[in-house]
Formats: C-alpha cells, structure tokens, sequence
C-alpha cells in the first residue's frame, strides 16, 4: 500500500477507484523522520533527542498520540 492514503481497488476487474484510509505512522513526517534516522545512526540515539522531540511533534500535529 501506498503511502500517500489511497489504496487501489477492483470491482469485477474492470473498475479501479480509490478508498481513503487513515495515514500510517510509518508514512507521516518523512523531512523529520529522515532526519531523526540519520541522527541516530551516524551519533546513537542519546544524541539526537532534539531530531526525534522534532518528529514526535510533527506526529503529534498530525493527530498521533505520541
């Protein structure tokens, strides 16, 4: 599944229409996961609490309970 929301579906082969399903965690804030990942694995994850605060915010503002 895509990680844009949308998921693809066939009725009888011949019609594709789109669903809108609720956005993943795994797919949300890719800019501070990136950098929250990179951080952690170039300096361990003790330094980089200010890349991963940055990320739970931005879950957060998209409606994560984190």
């Amino acid at each position: 599944m895509p990680c844009d929301g949308k998921k693809e579906l066939t009725n009888s082969g011949d019609q594709v229409k789109s669903e809108e399903k609720k956005l993943k965690p795994c797919c949300a804030c890719p800019e501070t996961r990136k950098k929250r990942d990179t951080c952690i694995i170039e300096n361990g994850e003790a330094n980089c609490t200010k890349y991963i605060e940055e990320h739970k915010e931005c879950l957060r503002s998209l409606g994560f309970k984190i």
